[in-house]
Order: structure tokens, then C-alpha cells, then sequence
């Protein structure tokens, strides 16, 4: 069974990182759920990606605010895939700093990028790449990608109505 981790820099990040847990626990998707910080944990850091393939991990997602180096840190000391969620968060420059912090990373050194506090659709790429692999994970998102059109058709019915 896969599993994904899910850290994030402090525990104000976990407001925006929760709709990542829900939405690959609705995948059923084993999920951990940590603190990682990589400017006042590092140890922590470096030691949680050295073995989170070894742990059974198959993608990483990192939530991180303010100069956000979370995501880039762990992408340069695991072979996993890592999906970096830029936060918006109190010391933030309305965003653009975690963003861009996670954004622009050096070749070799990939992070996949979702939206300012995209925990979301971090969460729903997760399954993706873990449903290559995976067909009862596969069948989900099919499932769960049909919902969403049958929702915008709904949708569309009831403004023709109107």
C-alpha cells in the first residue's frame, strides 16, 4: 500500500494542509503527518528525507510559509517526488515569497508546485502519481475526476433554468 507524508514547517500551516490530508484520506491513502521545520529542525529535516523512501513513502508533500526552503531542502536530500504547497502565512509577503521560493529550483533539484495554499490539488497529484502504479488508486481518481464534470454540468442545468 502506498503512503504519503505530509509535513509542514509549524503548526499554523496545518489549517492550510488539512485539505490534503482529507482529500488523500478520501483517496484512501495512508497519510503521516509531521512538523519538519528546515531553519529550527534541521536534524529533523535532514533525517526525515534521508529514509522516507526507506519508510515506505512514495510522494512527499511539503507545506512551508515565508521563505518556504521545506519543500527544495527535502527535494534535494530524497529520490521522492515532492510537491511543495507555498502558505501564506503571518511573516509572508502576501505569499509571493513561499511561492517563488518553492517555484524557482535549481535544475536537478525538482519540486512540483501547487497554488498559494493549494493543499488540495497537492493532495489530488499525490494520488495521481502514486495511481501509475496503483489501479485501485487510479480507479478513485477517475471516479473522483467524473464528479467534478457531473458537478459543473449540474451546475450548468440549474443556470439555464434560471
Amino acid at each position: 500500500m502506498s503512503k504519503v507524508a505530509i509535513i509542514m514547517g509549524s503548526t499554523s500551516d496545518l489549517p492550510v494542509m488539512q485539505d490534503a490530508i482529507d482529500i488523500l484520506k478520501g483517496f484512501d491513502i495512508e497519510v503521516d503527518v509531521d512538523i519538519v521545520s528546515a531553519h529550527r529542525t534541521p536534524e529533523k529535516l535532514f533525517d526525515f528525507s534521508k529514509n522516507a523512501r526507506i519508510n515506505g513513502y512514495s510522494v512527499i508533500i511539503a507545506g512551508a510559509g515565508g521563505a518556504a526552503h521545506l519543500p527544495g531542502m527535502v527535494a534535494s536530500l530524497s529520490p521522492l517526488p515532492v510537491i511543495g504547497v507555498p502558505v501564506k502565512s503571518s511573516n509572508s509577503i502576501d505569499g509571493w515569497d513561499s511561492v517563488l521560493s518553492i517555484l524557482q529550483m535549481p535544475g536537478g533539484v525538482p519540486v512540483a508546485t501547487v497554488a498559494l495554499n493549494g493543499a488540495k490539488n497537492a493532495g489530488i497529484l499525490a494520488a495521481q502519481i502514486i495511481a501509475t502504479a496503483d489501479t485501485c488508486v487510479l480507479d478513485k481518481v477517475i471516479l473522483y475526476k467524473e464528479g467534478l464534470k457531473q458537478k459543473v454540468l449540474k451546475g450548468a442545468e440549474e443556470v439555464k433554468k434560471k
